[in-house]
């Protein structure tokens, strides 16, 4: 089999990604239902709750509604293709490649063009200050003291799964126009 069935029910092939195929739903769906730090929290927080964090502290950086979007976005190819773990991620050149190519033909599908290396840097840039948060409050474990550059007012906890869903969904629906 070369594609995955998706929540809405579409057959998708991560690897040869057909942006036609894509859902914003499903994407809502899954990381609602994907847990960070591959389950190594001490709570349940999920994908979706740390993509939300991250556009709202673009916003908090009065980054553009395009990056704020991108940020919500940024972990998106993980609905399709799951997570691989930092430190295994590095040992896994061709999964980095149909990673990316994933996250740029959703992002090219919801943003209207690729993110230029400036807006990508924005995000990641983001998406690293988040996970020092996430693990200073979760785990508790000290990353570093990149938490100490957020903006926005967030304190990562748990929530429950369908409410994090409609969240996502309408943040899209916010930002996407």
């Amino acid at each position: 089999m070369s594609y995955i069935t998706t929540w809405s029910g579409v057959h998708f092939d991560p690897v040869h990604p057909d942006p036609e195929l894509i859902r914003i739903e499903d994407i809502a769906h899954s990381l609602s239902l994907l847990c960070r730090a591959n389950g190594h929290f001490k709570y349940f927080y999920t994908v979706a709750q740390h993509s939300i964090a991250c556009a709202r502290e673009a916003k908090a950086r009065n980054l553009s509604r395009r990056v704020q979007l991108a940020c919500l976005l940024h972990d998106a190819a993980e609905a399709f293709l799951s997570d691989v773990t930092r430190p295994v991620k590095a040992l896994l050149p061709e999964y980095s490649v149909i990673e990316d190519r994933l996250l740029d033909t959703i992002w090219e599908k919801y943003l209207g063009s690729p993110v230029t290396k400036e807006e990508r840097e924005a995000v990641f840039e983001i998406d690293d200050d988040m996970l020092s948060l996430e693990f200073k409050e979760i785990m508790p474990e000290e990353l570093g003291d990149r938490y100490r550059k957020l903006k926005a007012d967030i304190c990562p906890h748990r929530e429950n799964e369908e409410d994090v869903e409609k969240e996502f969904l309408r943040l899209f629906d916010e930002l996407k126009d």
